[in-house]
């Protein structure tokens, strides 16, 4: 076979003897590996929640807010195009070496981050960070399927909730803290946003060198590098006309050009696939197993979804309702203790229960509601607490479907393809992720200038406009301007300053303020009305897959138990022959 991990168990990292072969790990020796993995996945969640909440600021700052799906699609190709290489080595050569890498590699590319002078620049430095973080999540959760049975994951789920739990709470506090500061000790507040990974990183480095020692028997396969270079021949150029699609027109050449790349590069991969066999990067067989193939289609719609709605909500608070970041953060709670809340009730009832599917049926349902909720409900003056309801929604949602779908991957292929299932899981899902931020950002913004101008037009006929627009102690006023450029010159691509930089809104009398939140309001319900129909699609998918009863061993010892039955017939044949 192309790749497997040890036979042997894991080591006892409270002790240097190892654990015989064939029995799993004490409850001592879990919690010790997964202090290490926790950090890991912490450095990895809190990223998300940091940049996230202060990608609006960071924009402004360098003049780029129509720039910034480049930092995030970035960031999420070259994560999502090294997650699989992490999963495929990893069951080759063992977890430890690439986890270290990973975390090498993120915190490198965080220090790169702070150097950025443009939107650009940072886009590049996120897609090296982004090389480290395709590592970070998914071989994490593969060393915790190689130690933890499926059904007894729920002993340990609440640690690993409470990373994402503390990531989300802190993650929108620090990072709208970091970014409301001008200056820290000299340095731009924003910038800190991505200094703050170093310590963290560091300490992840330590911790993960000391405890995660799960030895492995080395087999020695063929790296499917062409693999690795077909699939971002195929990946990159349909990403890429999606991001940049409504500007360069879907039939442009270029848009044309991209769609031929693709295309060619996705056929070359399956071809370089079925070629190398066992040693694939994503090995073909995995795909006739239903449940594998359908959870990976699954996971693609999901993280469209869930990227949707993770993107346009803290764009809705910032600029539509004018919360700083550091309010914004707070009050995304709903949305982060719902998902941990759903995630937590997730894992007792499927431990108890030993069944599953039924939370993915319902939570895809609720994210298609909250989305809908969010498009014909959500207005650019509707009450907080009715948007932050939305919120809580569309979190349980989250929470019922996310560790599902990597649960049933897992479950349902063989224990030697552990690292490469889940890597898979965790790719298909950045995929839908990094296509579901460069389509929708390209939505809002590529409509949020005519919208503003409607808004304008409508605004302009009302008494209240006219008083403010021929009062010259209002119409006078520095923070104004833009607006009384804007109607003498109605022409020109109104709205299109606030492209480049949002922060000017919050400057200007609510009269004036109000069409642009408007203009942006309007953008965002055809966003989170192409959600919907994404969440929806993905309900109707779920329904199909088969639920496959949960193994009751860890990957480990599934690999243990077959190496025994191996050693067995191969005695056996021994004894026949002699």
């Amino acid at each position: 076979m192309s790749s497997s991990n040890t036979s042997g168990g894991t080591a006892a990292v409270a002790s240097p003897a190892p654990i015989p072969a064939p029995g799993g790990l004490s409850h001592r020796q879990i919690m010790t590996i997964l202090s290490g993995l926790m950090i890991g996945m912490f450095l990895a969640a809190l990223d998300q929640t940091i940049v996230s909440t202060a990608i609006r600021t960071i924009a402004d700052d360098l003049h780029g807010l129509s720039q910034q799906a480049w930092t995030t699609t970035a960031y999420l190709i070259t994560s999502t195009i090294a997650t699989p290489l992490y999963g495929k080595l990893s069951d080759m050569h063992g977890r430890k070496p690439y986890f270290l890498a990973a975390i090498s590699i993120f915190v490198t590319g965080s220090i790169a981050c702070t150097f950025a002078t443009s939107m650009i620049e940072l886009a590049a430095f996120r897609a090296f960070q982004g090389l480290g973080a395709g590592g970070l999540m998914s071989l994490a959760l593969a060393i915790i399927g190689d130690i933890v049975p499926p059904r007894e994951r729920a002993k340990y789920q609440g640690y690993i909730l409470a990373v994402f739990a503390t990531s989300s709470v802190l993650g929108p506090l620090v990072g709208g803290f970091l970014a409301g500061q001008s200056t820290i000790l000299g340095i731009a507040g924003w910038r800190w946003v991505f200094l703050v990974n170093v310590p963290i990183g560091m300490v992840a480095l330590f911790v993960v060198a000391k405890v995660l020692n799960v030895p492995h028997t080395r087999r020695n396969h063929r790296i499917d590098w062409w693999g690795a270079v077909t699939i971002a021949l195929g990946v990159v150029p349909l990403l890429l006309v999606a991001e940049q699609g409504q500007s360069w027109g879907w039939l442009s050449g270029r848009s044309l050009a991209c769609y031929l790349v693709g295309v060619g590069g996705v056929v070359a991969w399956i071809l370089v696939e079925r070629r190398m066999g066992d040693a694939a990067l994503i090995p073909m067989r995995l795909f006739s197993n239903k449940v594998f193939s359908l959870t990976s289609l699954l996971s693609v719609l999901v993280g469209m979804g869930m990227f949707g709605g993770m993107l346009m909500i803290p764009q809705y608070l910032q600029i539509v309702k004018g919360a700083s970041p550091t309010k914004s953060g707070l009050l995304m709670l709903p949305l982060m203790l719902g998902m941990m809340a759903a995630s937590i009730a997730t894992g007792q009832l499927t431990a108890r229960t030993g069944r599953y599917k039924i939370f993915p049926v319902f939570g895809t349902a609720l994210l298609t509601v909250a989305m809908l909720l969010f498009h014909f409900e959500v207005q650019w003056n509707s009450p907080l607490l009715e948007t932050m309801g939305f919120m809580l929604l569309f979190g349980i949602g989250l929470g019922l479907t996310m560790q599902t779908l990597t649960l049933s991957v897992q479950n349902a292929v063989p224990a030697k393809d552990m690292g490469v299932a889940t890597a898979s899981s965790t790719f298909f899902r950045q995929l839908g992720a990094t296509a579901g931020t460069a389509i929708f950002l390209s939505v809002l913004f590529s409509t949020v200038g005519d919208k503003i101008n409607h808004a304008f037009t409508a605004a302009a006929r009302t008494p209240q406009f006219q008083q403010a627009l021929n009062n010259p102690a209002v119409a006078g006023k520095p923070g104004n301007q833009p607006v009384v450029q804007l109607i003498q010159h109605p022409g020109s691509g109104g709205g299109s300053s606030v492209l480049s930089d949002s922060s000017f809104i919050q400057k200007l009398d609510d009269v004036f303020a109000a069409p642009f939140k408007q203009g942006f309001a309007d953008s965002m319900h055809l966003v989170f009305l192409l959600g919907a129909g994404v969440t929806a699609l993905a309900f109707v998918l779920v329904l199909f897959i088969k639920e496959v009863p949960l193994r009751s061993v860890s990957g480990i010892q599934a690999q243990a138990q077959a190496a025994a039955a191996a050693m067995e017939k191969a005695a056996a044949k021994e004894a026949d022959a002699s």
